[in-house]
């Protein structure tokens, strides 16, 4: 009898941990990982305003829980909350920390996913025809739970002064909670591998060349940004030196202008597509045409091309647009092949359009009130920027689909004809 106890496998103490940890509330996991991903976020907002209030000035001006306050307002105007100053109110978002929130609420999403994918029935129950709430469940206790805890910061930092905007923290925090933290949620429980099994091969396809042309277009917009700042490097430079900053400011300057990166990379997709962007009331920055007038003393400005005549390239640059849809669509449809002439000509012409629809989407939130007067009209021109996107892409990559569909059919006649000559 003691021999045949002992030879009984004992669960490692990794296992008895990953079993506990499968076995935990899904009601506490997922509003703790809500509350949690907000708490992250604004603790480093909180700590990057300290450490700013002591680079300047050693902290001579104000007090450190005035800091605080600029830190928790940082972290609203990441989630759109706008606020005022001396009356002004600024509404641009600055999406690099909107990038970071999103880049965290992904990260504990994929935690929570992982810790309830134990949860809900099992296949024999699902073959029996119950439903899997696990992931709508978890998400919406995560979603609550951020939500909270960004109206109880907006409550605690906003004043009557500042007038942080609740309905925007709210929406932007559902956004993304939702879109991000729900994606998190499903990938690390393993419901999303079975939802995109479930798909029809067009539709996975479709979203690939989606995420293909995205990544494709949006890097392209970030290094045209890049070579224009850096044409102008010495106006940016000269423009520093006029402000007259010390070592402490011009880090926390720098600092501001790296948030505000994705910002410029969407002007400068809205400029690669036709219809441009305002940096101000009665401007306009496109390859047509280039009118400023005076504007502020911002070194990423110095990417803005001379007032004037644009040169004789300008208007080749919208062929870039088509150009990396049919290269995203190329590049899709070498790995995932199809015969069929619909299939190709679908996929391709909707991927161009839904890709089009989120580069507008983002071009609307990368503007906004900056400043007073003509200053609270700075932004890409969204909804042109709507119709020129879906133009461009949808064409370039109904085009790109239709000519890979005719290669692939022909490689594969090529084919059949070499096989049955070998016979």
């Amino acid at each position: 009898m003691s021999s045949s106890l002992t030879s009984v496998r004992r669960r490692t103490d990794a296992e008895l941990r990953a079993d506990l940890r499968m076995r935990r509330p899904l009601a506490l996991v997922a509003t703790f990982g809500g509350i949690a991903a907000a708490g992250v976020t604004l603790a480093t907002c909180l700590v990057i305003a300290v450490v700013g209030w002591f680079l300047t000035d050693a902290g001579a001006h104000g007090a450190p829980s005035a800091a605080l306050r600029v830190g928790a307002l940082g972290w609203l105007a990441g989630h759109g909350s706008g606020f005022a100053v001396q009356g002004v109110r600024i509404t641009a978002v600055p999406l690099g920390l909107t990038l970071f929130c999103a880049w965290v609420i992904w990260r504990f999403g994929l935690r929570v996913g992982e810790s309830v994918a134990e949860h809900g029935p099992d296949h024999h129950a699902l073959g029996d025809g119950e439903r899997d709430w696990t992931v709508p469940a978890a998400l919406g206790l995560f979603t609550i739970g951020y939500v909270t805890a960004a109206l109880v910061v907006s409550a605690v930092s906003g004043t009557a002064e500042t007038a942080p905007s609740d309905s925007r923290v709210v929406l932007f925090s559902l956004l993304l909670c939702v879109l991000v933290g729900g994606s998190g949620i499903a990938a690390g429980s393993g419901r999303a591998a079975v939802w995109m099994a479930l798909l029809p091969p067009i539709a996975r396809s479709t979203f690939a060349t989606v995420r293909m042309l995205l990544l494709i277009w949006l890097g392209l917009s970030l290094v045209v940004f890049a070579i224009a700042f850096l044409w102008d490097g010495d106006t940016a430079l000269n423009v520093m030196s006029q402000l007259h900053l010390g070592a402490g400011p011009v880090v926390l300057y720098v600092a501001l202008m790296l948030l505000v990166v994705p910002n410029a990379t969407l002007f400068s997709s809205s400029y690669l597509l036709g219809p441009g962007f305002t940096v101000g009331a009665h401007t306009l920055v496109s390859p047509a045409a280039v009118t400023l007038g005076p504007v502020p003393m911002f070194p990423l400005l110095a990417a803005l091309p001379d007032e004037g005549p644009t040169p004789f390239w300008s208007p080749y640059v919208l062929a870039l647009a088509p150009i990396v849809a049919i290269v995203a669509v190329v590049l899709v449809q070498r790995r995932q092949p199809t015969l069929s002439w619909e299939h190709g000509a679908v996929r391709g012409l909707a991927a161009g359009v839904l890709a089009g629809i989120v580069v507008a989407i983002l071009a609307g939130l990368a503007g906004g009130a900056v400043g007073p007067g003509r200053m609270a009209d700075v932004g890409p021109l969204a909804l042109d920027t709507l119709w020129h996107a879906i133009t461009s892409f949808g064409v370039g990559g109904l085009l790109a689909g239709v000519a890979m569909t005719w290669w692939q059919r022909r490689h594969a006649a090529a084919d059949q004809g070499s096989d049955s000559a070998t016979q």
